[in-house]
């Protein structure tokens, strides 16, 4: 996919966005589709809340810990398909942007280049996107699945640097939980973390106190003017 670049041939700041928890409310169908695979095999739902919580490095793991959370074997060659199978019949039942995400993306997309690292596996990543709208704001997805690392790695995120000819200083990754925080750290880029998606918790140690903090999608969309000097026209 072709990166736009502004005049000079010099490259628009990039800014990468997580998926889940920064740029969409997902938590209900994951964890319904979680709790089917959980019911089919004999256990007990999970809370919502609970099965949120194991979100943020890929579906491997996230199935890994709900079954261990029911009591069922983690281990089961067959869980990872059949999730895959149950959540891609719940993807847009009850997904959502966060309120004014759209808006913000419409704003920023005319002056940087945006594109999206998560570690949702590339088809549904996509299907969410496109369902949404929102998917032709972005030059290029990175899913968890792909033959790139998935997230705390920083290959993702370099690689889209690379592609989009810029550097740590005009890069901004965006996301909500510690694993973008350490992926961008990782990378030398700077951060920006949503306090509403729902991977929003850190240990003490993990902050350095120079990370950008955003409580809304329009304050998001401040920080990022202003952290790459982006006009407001």
């Amino acid at each position: 996919m072709v990166f736009i670049r502004g005049r000079h041939n010099v490259a628009m700041p990039l800014v990468v966005f997580d998926l889940d928890g920064t740029l969409i409310d997902s938590r209900r169908d994951l964890a319904d589709a979680a709790n089917a695979l959980i019911v089919e095999r004999g256990g007990q739902p999970q809370p919502v809340d609970a099965i949120s919580a194991m979100v943020g490095e890929g579906a491997p793991l996230l199935v890994k810990r709900a079954l261990t959370a029911a009591g069922l074997d983690p281990a089961e060659p067959t869980a990872l398909p059949r999730f895959l199978e149950l959540y891609d019949e719940r993807l847009l039942n009850h997904t959502r942007l966060y309120e004014g995400t759209k808006e913000m993306l419409d704003d920023i997309s005319r002056k940087a280049t945006l594109a999206v690292l998560t570690n949702k596996p590339q088809l549904p990543s996509e299907r969410i996107l496109e369902g949404l709208a929102i998917a032709k704001r972005f030059a290029q997805v990175i899913g968890g699945d792909t033959a790139l690392p998935r997230k705390p790695d920083p290959g993702g995120l370099r690689h889209l640097m690379t592609a989009a000819g810029t550097g740590p200083d005009d890069t901004i990754m965006v996301g909500d939980s510690a694993i973008d925080l350490r992926t961008a750290r990782a990378a030398g880029t700077r951060i920006c973390l949503v306090r509403y998606g729902f991977g929003f918790r850190f240990a003490a140690a993990e902050v350095a106190g120079d990370e950008l903090l955003a409580g809304t999608a329009g304050e998001l969309l401040a920080l990022l003017r202003q952290a790459l000097h982006l006009s407001t026209a």
